[in-house]
């Protein structure tokens, strides 16, 4: 199974047990309870003394398909879907965040993500500090025996910063301190999680997984690399057989109490769009990387930015990350935000919208939209400015997406 390719992995998971018709596509359970024989047997499902399904919102079959796909894309210890993306990282921080501690991230975030850090957990006693992750001394410095994470986005959006997780992953192991990466920009068919570092990643299955925004969910990916006994949180547990301290208490609580879970009807989509995750992700990329060579020299164009450019100051390290092929986002910044608006007004293929990664190639102007909530002040802290326009480039034919840019920005 190790040796087979990324699609042949997904394509040949086999089901948890048999289906009685013999469909090689795992069907959609809707149920919300499971019926059992006896009560002995209902008994030991709920005590977890024998493998099976008790209620929709704790496991589900179809969900738990999904999971084991995954867990075959990206060679992970366990996975555990959710309802959103948002979903995997407040259900990844109610695990292992507790009063007194402290997360040192990025301040180059989401914006609900950001959010979340500052109002939400900052509410509940956690300290977020943040830092610049392309100062490794910085970093360093801000660790303490309180420090339950290390978090950053694996490509910032919408900056497109990397970060260079092979060298911070030293530093957090000397240490120990987790890593936990928001990879939603680079899927596993063209990143290694675990060889970057990366003990918990954080996904968001809307994008490139759904297979064209079919539906919203998540995932929290976890390596098996950590050993979370060290964290307060868990000095109480013991630790299971097959799973890390994290994902049981994950699943064994968090997830119970917060019931985020992922629909029936959702992991069955996604489950169809990761058969087929390859070969678009491939197409969307090597359109990005051609639009951004294209615009970066022109004339209305302040600025392009994507990691494959050799402009990029991220480019030595995109290469090493993701053997050159970084994705589908790209962004252009124009003189003013009046421009972007004009150069927006005009496109007529590309859909002037939110989400990444579907089908569709999707323009955003990030900071009245996405970050329209926050102040002018935190904006600036967040490092995001009103001349950019994110792009997310999808199946269309490449010329064609040219030809509308190129109209487009003749408004401007």
């Amino acid at each position: 199974m190790n040796n087979q390719s990324f699609s042949t992995k997904i394509i040949s998971t086999a089901f948890q047990k048999p289906d009685v018709h013999g469909a090689i596509t795992f069907p959609i359970y809707r149920n919300a309870a499971f019926e059992f024989a006896d009560s002995e047997s209902i008994a030991a499902a709920f005590q977890s003394r024998i493998d099976a399904h008790t209620y929709s919102r704790i496991s589900n079959p179809t969900v738990t398909n999904f999971e084991r796909k995954i867990k075959a894309a990206s060679g992970a210890e366990s996975v555990l879907a959710l309802a959103t993306g948002m979903a995997a990282i407040t259900n990844a921080f109610f695990t292992i965040a507790y009063a007194g501690s402290n997360i040192v991230s990025s301040p180059h975030l989401f914006g609900n993500t950001f959010s979340f850090f500052k109002a939400t957990l900052s509410a509940f006693g956690v300290e977020i500090r943040f830092v610049d992750t392309n100062d490794l001394q910085q970093i360093a410095d801000a660790i303490d025996e309180n420090t339950c994470a290390f978090f950053a986005e694996l490509i910032t959006n919408p900056h497109l910063e990397i970060a260079n997780l092979l060298e911070i992953s030293k530093i957090l192991k000397a240490k120990n301190v987790p890593m936990i990466i928001d990879t939603t920009i680079i899927p596993w068919c063209a990143f290694d999680a675990k060889k970057a570092g990366i003990d918990i990643e954080v996904v968001s299955t809307t994008k490139y997984i759904s297979g064209g925004a079919t539906s919203t969910g998540g995932v929290i990916v976890d390596y098996g690399t950590y050993d979370w006994t060290a964290n307060k949180k868990f000095s109480t547990l013991t630790k299971p057989k097959d799973i890390s301290l994290f994902t049981f208490k994950l699943r064994s609580e968090i997830t119970r109490n917060l019931g985020a879970c992922m629909s029936p009807d959702t992991a069955y989509m996604q489950s169809l769009g990761l058969e087929s995750l390859q070969v678009r992700y491939e197409q969307m990329s090597r359109s990005a990387y051609e639009l951004s060579q294209y615009f970066s020299t022109h004339p209305k164009v302040v600025n392009v930015n994507y990691s494959k450019l050799e402009t990029s100051p991220y480019k030595a390290i995109s290469d090493t990350l993701f053997s050159g092929n970084p994705g589908a986002m790209f962004t252009m910044s124009l003189a003013s935000k009046a421009d972007c608006y004009k150069f927006m007004d005009a496109l007529k293929i590309v859909r002037r919208a939110t989400n990444l990664f579907d089908n569709k190639t999707l323009a955003i102007h990030p900071e009245s939209t996405i970050y329209c909530s926050f102040s002018p002040e935190m904006k600036k802290v967040m490092g995001v400015e009103d001349t950019l326009i994110r792009f997310s480039v999808g199946l269309e034919n490449v010329e064609d997406l040219k030809q509308d840019i190129e109209n487009a920005l003749k408004f401007v």
